[in-house]
């Protein structure tokens, strides 16, 4: 049974999952779309499939199991809503929305229509990850701390709070994920920020760093740094303190340190993005979203977390979710 698939905007991440579902059989490339047609035409011819300017109308034109919506956070629209409707399984990058009454509304619907949803957190498929929760699992944790510290991406819409949601919304994202899916739920966030030594860019209005309190439901506390100062590069990961154990997770260089009675250092052997696309097309040809690590209802409370960080930030104040 092939699986049939069709794309909602054609830029880096888009072609990051294409190169990955290449690799798997059952994917049949039915559609591309992006509003630069030129974009939609070149993958066209090189995957096969129509392209298109408007979504609206690859959706109802074209037949689909499966439609991966790549797109900044500004341009979701009714995307989700569309093609939820119409019985079409949705693969959607990060960060689902900019407004939680936008990603509520998607939800609803999602549910409504019984489609399988997958959300683009890719570190819950990393093998280090995995292999760090079974480590914790069971046990209190003290303390979080993460940090996503880097250059600022070159997409014009990032540098914009309004269009990306800032760092925190559209990028460290991936660290306050991760500290939900180990720890649990949390209950309030109070966050500060740095700003001024970006002046020289233009349309710039994101902030140039944070630092966000976290107190978990747990009883468990942490901190979430991000900054987009660095001249290139950058280093992301979390961290997690429990009695007689730490477990640190270095994403950026894909190394697992666990120092408990003596220090074990494990290197990731898997493609998380593989992996990530592999059960989402198993779950659309087996109609089973078990393996789903981060659907759209899940999803929507780290968007919930950061945003609530991002309003601890304009309004200087504790919040409480």
């Amino acid at each position: 049974m092939s699986v049939r698939v069709g794309f909602i905007g054609t830029g880096k991440i888009a072609n990051r999952h294409i190169e990955k579902l290449t690799r798997i059989k059952e994917v049949k490339f039915v559609s591309f779309c992006d509003v630069v047609q030129e974009k939609a035409e070149r993958l066209a011819q090189k995957y096969g499939g129509r392209a298109y300017t408007d979504h609206s109308e690859m959706l109802d034109k074209e037949r689909l199991d499966a439609v991966y919506i790549c797109l900044p956070p500004f341009a979701h629209t009714d995307q989700e809503i569309l093609a939820a409707e119409k019985g079409i399984n949705l693969f959607i990058e990060k960060p689902i929305a900019l407004s939680l009454e936008k990603a509520r509304q998607i939800n609803e619907v999602i549910e409504k229509a019984g489609v399988i949803s997958s959300v683009g957190y890719v570190y819950r498929y990393s093998d280090i990850v995995n292999r760090a929760k079974e480590e914790i699992d069971g046990k209190k944790i003290a303390l979080v701390l993460g940090y996503y510290l880097c250059s600022m991406p070159y997409p014009h819409w990032w540098r914009v709070k309004d269009a990306s949601g800032g760092q925190i919304v559209e990028q460290t994202t991936h660290i306050f994920d991760l500290a939900r899916y180990f720890v649990g739920e949390v209950d309030r966030v109070y966050a500060q920020r740095s700003q001024g030594l970006m002046n020289d860019v233009e349309n710039y209005s994101v902030d140039d760093a944070s630092c966000v309190s976290l107190h978990f439901k747990s009883g468990t506390i942490g901190n979430i740094s991000s900054s987009c100062l660095l001249k290139k590069g950058g280093h992301w990961g979390i961290r997690f303190i429990s009695k007689d154990l730490e477990v640190n997770l270095h994403l950026s260089s894909h190394l697992l340190s666990i120092n408990s009675e003596k220090e074990i250092k494990i290197r990731s052997s898997q493609d998380p993005y593989q992996q990530e696309n592999q059960a989402f097309i198993e779950a659309v040809k087996k109609k089973d979203p078990t393996k789903i690590k981060s659907p759209y209802f899940d999803a929507l409370k780290t968007l919930e977390l950061t945003l609530a960080a991002n309003a601890s930030l304009e309004k200087e104040e504790v919040i409480f979710l």
